[in-house]
């Protein structure tokens, strides 16, 4: 006999007798190696039933964009910047200038409708430091979104005020083993 498991709805409501508050939480590092370790969480919580999205701001080459997000199973959906390469420069052509603004339009207005419980912001912050999305934007952002949404920064350059704003800030360093 097979037993039949009960899929969990997205954004299914508990009966708790208090509020559960989101997290603002970024991990960072001089190095850009740690996406994984954010990668197997947002799976992890993917895999529990809870609606995440990951949203890649400076990551191109695939022609995806926010029209064609790539679904990891049930509940994780992945974005990337409608863009022909991958950004490392403040100099941006106006296509791809609006790609981004487009990208970071559609993240605020999925979140502000509440369709993810956890949203991985992957290189907003270096976005934010090459002056092409407004640092005051994010902070309105994170001061607008649902309550109960936790935010995940990730980036080499992650502004003071997200900092300060911050539940949780790991910083992930090399060690040497001689």
């Amino acid at each position: 006999m097979v037993a039949q498991l009960e899929t969990p709805t997205a954004n299914s409501s508990l009966s708790l007798p208090y509020p559960i508050e989101g997290l603002v939480q970024v991990f960072t590092s001089s190095h850009r190696n740690f996406f994984t370790s954010v990668m197997g969480q947002a799976l992890r919580i993917a895999g529990q039933g809870t609606p995440v999205l990951i949203v890649q701001f400076l990551k191109g080459g695939i022609n995806q964009g926010q029209d064609k997000p790539i679904q990891l199973g049930q509940n994780l959906d992945w974005l990337r910047c409608d863009l022909p390469r991958c950004i490392d420069t403040p100099h941006l052509d106006e296509a791809e200038n609006q790609a981004l603004q487009n990208l970071w339009l559609h993240t605020q207005q999925v979140v502000y409708e509440d369709k993810y419980s956890l949203v991985v912001l992957d290189e907003l912050s270096l976005a934010v430091h090459f002056g092409l999305i407004s640092e005051s934007d994010v902070l309105a952002f994170l001061a607008k979104r649902p309550p109960h949404v936790d935010i995940i920064f990730t980036g080499t350059e992650i502004p003071q005020s997200i900092l300060d704003v911050a539940d949780q800030i790991t910083e992930i360093r090399r060690s040497h083993r001689p």
